[in-house]
Formats: structure tokens, C-alpha cells, sequence
């Protein structure tokens, strides 16, 4: 009897190790949330931008903003989404609802960094500087690098990227 239960462990232990060593999911390997694929995907497109490369660069801010609605419906009011929501958007040319997606965002989190300096420079790409304006005042304590790109676009020492 001890016997085959020393047997029968044995053979246990050695099929899973080799059930293991074949490539069973130990738990370790993460897959890749929507949201996460679509921050690379904005990754990608900023890098294009950089290099002059506006078609390929749409195209990822396009299939980053399918990633992000799609997210926000699986995990609804983040603000983190919405302000890449608002991101994508602006990119894209919808300063409208770019906008929108921004102000949903700070009912949320009304002292994100991204939202108040992103709302902030759509605000002074769309001529409203005393909105945005508003949105510095909401970063002036943050000692972040935020207040200061913002503050500069409204200076008019620097050009919006975005």
C-alpha cells in the first residue's frame, strides 16, 4: 500500500513539472489590459509625430482611442482613461469632445496633472486663455512638470505640441 502511494506521488510530481515545463500558465504572465495597449499605442504615435510621420501617427491615436472606449466600458469613470479619452480626441481634431471627455475626467479627479495641463493647452489652442489660465492655477502647487509646460503655452514661450 505504501508502496503505490509512493509510486503514485512520485508520478504525480513528475507529470506536473513536466506539465509545468510545457508552458502552462504559472500565473506570471500578464496580459495586457486595453488600456495599457493603448498608452504604447500613444507612445508610438508621439514618436511619429516627432519624426514628422502625422499618417502613422493618427492611425495609432485612432487605434488608441477604440482601446480606451472599450476600456471606459469595461471599467467605467477612470480618470486616467478619460484623460487619453481626451488626449486621442484632441489629437484626432475633435477639440469638442476632447473637451468633454477632459471635464469628466476632473469630476472624477478634479486635481489631475494630465487632464488640468492637456484641458489647459486644448483651452489655449481653441483662444479661451482664461480657462486655461484656471487650469494652472488648479497645477500651481503641484511642483510638477505640468505647471510648468502649461504656464509656458500660455506665456507664448512654447508652442503646444499637442
Amino acid at each position: 500500500m505504501l508502496k503505490k502511494f509512493l509510486i503514485t506521488s512520485f508520478l504525480i510530481t513528475i507529470f506536473s513539472i513536466n506539465s509545468h515545463a510545457a508552458g502552462t500558465d504559472d500565473g506570471s504572465s500578464k496580459v495586457k489590459s486595453d488600456y495599457d495597449k493603448a498608452v504604447s499605442l500613444i507612445k508610438q504615435a508621439k514618436k511619429y509625430e516627432k519624426k514628422g510621420k502625422n499618417e502613422k501617427a493618427n492611425k495609432r491615436y485612432e487605434k488608441a482611442q477604440k482601446l480606451l472606449v472599450i476600456s471606459n466600458k469595461k471599467k467605467p469613470l477612470q480618470a486616467n482613461t478619460l484623460n487619453y479619452l481626451g488626449f486621442t480626441t484632441r489629437k484626432l481634431g475633435d477639440y469638442e469632445n476632447g473637451e468633454k471627455y477632459y471635464l469628466l475626467g476632473l469630476e472624477i479627479d478634479p486635481n489631475h496633472k494630465g487632464i488640468n495641463e492637456y484641458l489647459g493647452e486644448l483651452y489655449v489652442v481653441t483662444n479661451r486663455i482664461d480657462l486655461a489660465k484656471e487650469r494652472l492655477n488648479v497645477l500651481a502647487n503641484c511642483n510638477c512638470e505640468e505647471y510648468g509646460e502649461l504656464k509656458e503655452i500660455i506665456d507664448g514661450t512654447k508652442q503646444s505640441k499637442y
